[in-house]
């Protein structure tokens, strides 16, 4: 695979064409919340596109421009799974048997729609790194064509007519905030708005837990993670591309930046709670990071929302621990007296501070304990960080001890 990839603008005008038929026009709108409200900042909704991601752009400029010889072929891809639907139903409008290489821990949500589009899944190795290589043995020994998730002028192509309707929707756009992995979506949408309208920068952000890209972009020497733990799978990649880097990344994106699965399940409340939209943890990315205060953006801003494709069996924990980072919930321990009365106080406490009680937890055998002291432990529902510290002044102010984590 050559080194040197260029696409040019009538690539994309091509590709907009191509793909018009099939793929979305997702909305861009700005943010219904308070804060992205105040600071215009708009979003691109393409948690909304088929597939629900935005992959399907790039796959389906790719396999349309595949010779009758190539299809006939099949292809193959490897994809932590919003490529491997993209590719899937791209193949199964074009009549091309598909077969998709998929990390062992991916979303069972994005095996089964991969399925159900008509593909064969092959589940292979913990991360993508690892799924990608089998792909490409696998391409080599059956005669199919690969198509790279990134690392493709017509895969790039296809990703940059974002860029093209987010300059249509917001011609004066100041900043763009675009998620990175393999960093295909970014060099599409930092292409077209460097070449259309060269003042607005353009902002990448990573998952903290594979920072490579922005690392990369820093100038500082590279650690590859062994293990990736994140919810942001869909941006979870070990190596980045330095071809990527070179052709797109260095010269069109002014700034990466990394956020937490803090930071993201926060920004995944955020969207279903004020923004009434669904997003998975790559595609909160974006958001995250305008959210924790990463960025300090000024102008009109467009945040991409890449994915809404989240695992439903991690949903609950996502909601707790964005929650929980927003200061919506709390957990107080306390040690009193093994005396009636003191739970029935403390919970009338909490509901003259508007305090919801969640969870209550007794332990009186922990070894730290004496013989008359009895351990609480609430899960409270609460308003603001700023709630939580008036509940324990409250409590404090009763001679009661708090155990701070």
């Amino acid at each position: 695979m050559s080194d040197d990839i260029q696409i040019s603008i009538e690539d994309v005008w091509d590709a907009q064409k191509t793909i018009g038929h099939v793929a979305r026009r997702t909305p861009t709108s700005l943010g219904l919340g308070k804060l992205l409200r105040e600071n215009d900042i708009h979003l691109k909704f393409e948690n909304l596109q088929l597939t629900g991601s935005f992959k399907i752009r790039g796959s389906l400029n790719k396999i349309s421009s595949l010779s009758e010889e190539e299809k006939k072929r099949g292809v193959i891809a490897a994809s932590a799974g919003n490529h491997a639907q993209g590719v899937a139903m791209s193949s199964e409008l074009f009549k091309v048997n598909s077969k998709i290489v998929m990390p062992e821990g991916a979303p069972l949500i994005k095996v089964s729609a991969t399925k159900s589009y008509g593909a064969e899944v092959v589940l292979h190795g913990r991360y993508f790194d690892d799924a990608f290589k089998e792909a490409q043995k696998l391409a080599l020994a059956e005669n199919r064509v690969f198509i790279h998730p990134y690392q493709d002028r017509h895969v790039i192509a296809g990703q940059a007519t974002i860029g093209v309707e987010i300059l249509e929707a917001i011609p004066d756009v100041a900043n763009v905030i675009v998620p990175v992995g393999g960093g295909g979506l970014i060099s599409g949408i930092a292409f077209v708005i460097k070449h259309l309208n060269p003042d607005c920068r353009v902002y990448g952000v990573v998952s903290d837990q594979a920072p490579g890209m922005m690392q990369m972009k820093k100038g500082v020497r590279q650690e590859h993670p062994k293990m990736i733990s994140t919810i942001a799978d869909g941006i979870a990649v070990k190596n980045p591309s330095s071809v990527m880097y070179k052709n797109f990344i260095d010269p069109y994106v002014d700034e990466i930046v990394s956020v937490s699965d803090e930071d993201l399940a926060r920004a995944i409340v955020y969207g279903m709670e004020l923004e009434k939209t669904i997003l998975e943890g790559s595609g909160a990315a974006g958001l995250a990071a305008v959210l924790s205060g990463k960025l300090k953006l000024s102008g009109p801003s467009c945040v991409v929302l890449c994915g809404g494709n989240i695992d439903l069996n991690m949903v609950s924990s996502v909601i707790d621990t964005g929650l929980r980072e927003a200061g919506r919930l709390a957990r107080i321990s306390v040690i009193v007296d093994d005396l009636p009365g003191h739970l029935a106080s403390l919970t009338r406490d909490f509901a003259e501070m508007r305090a919801n009680v969640l969870d209550v937890h007794h332990d009186r055998v922990s070894p730290e304990l004496s013989l008359r002291q009895t351990r609480i432990d609430f899960l409270l529902e609460t308003m603001s960080f700023e709630h939580i510290v008036q509940i324990k002044e409250k409590i404090r102010a009763r001679n009661i001890w708090i155990l701070e984590r």
